[in-house]
């Protein structure tokens, strides 16, 4: 199917449009907004998005909901064939007004397909129609990941928090950060939990996984990875990585088995 742009369509009155488009390695789309909310899925490659809210890194076989409106930057890492989903803003009740990644579970995976097959303008009753109900149903379903980030206000806490992420270091602390914004300690860690839902080590560990998430999925070492980002050894790394998420890195990003793994 020839690649469709969501705003030469988006007039169709139909209240979910799939699309599907593949994108290379590198990729990038500049900061843009949709009309119509959009639940991204790919079977490969990894999608990194960032708002002024925050970032969010979706693996493959994983979704990321942008509520409408929301000005969005995309950048791919590996190749990536993406599916959407756009919806009518009030096509689906519930629906979180901020970015989640989301599990994709495999019927929901096979509904999407079915619904990239369809033309367009397709039957609101019958087969199609019924397609698309069940798509309503299962979007209000989707459970969410912990692969955001979130990024204070403004200001000097939020300047720090995004030169962080260009070069994360586990070992950064509390009283370093309160220090170079001349807080106190309570001070500090009180304004940091306001702004971002996390306490400062939590959120120092998760910019850590998600910047090291595109990097494993673009074929780094883990040990590099892990290296890098301050971690005495990859297996001190791996097994973060493990406790946040439920599996080792590789194994997370479908690049090996856990079969494997374990030899």
């Amino acid at each position: 199917m020839p690649f469709v742009h969501i705003d030469a369509v988006d007039h169709i009155p139909r209240p979910i449009i799939a699309l599907g488009r593949d994108v290379p390695d590198g990729f990038v789309i500049e900061p843009h907004h949709h009309r119509r909310g959009q639940l991204i899925s790919g079977a490969c490659g990894v999608i990194v998005l960032r708002t002024v809210e925050g970032t969010w890194v979706m693996p493959p076989q994983r979704g990321m909901w942008i509520p409408p409106e929301m000005e969005h930057h995309v950048r791919m890492v590996g190749n990536v064939s993406m599916q959407s989903l756009y919806l009518e803003p009030d096509a689906v009740p519930g629906l979180p007004s901020r970015c989640q990644v989301v599990a994709i579970s495999p019927f929901m995976r096979s509904l999407i397909t079915e619904a990239l097959a369809l033309p367009l303008e397709y039957e609101l009753q019958g087969r199609a129609g019924t397609l698309m109900r069940l798509i309503e149903h299962e979007l209000q379903q989707l459970p969410v990941l912990p692969l955001s980030l979130r990024y204070p206000a403004q200001g000097a806490l939020s300047a720090r928090c995004r030169q962080f992420l260009e070069q994360p270091d586990i070992h950064q602390t509390t009283d370093e950060w309160a220090h170079a914004l001349g807080m106190s300690r309570r001070t500090f860690t009180r304004l940091f939990r306001r702004e971002t839902g996390l306490s400062f080590i939590a959120w120092r560990q998760q910019a850590c996984l998600l910047s090291a998430l595109p990097r494993l999925a673009a074929g780094e070492a883990v040990t590099t990875v892990a290296m890098d980002l301050g971690y005495e050894n990859p297996a001190a790394f791996t097994m973060m990585f493990k406790r946040a998420f439920g599996s080792p890195p590789l194994v997370y990003l479908g690049l090996r088995s856990a079969r494997a793994l374990t030899g």
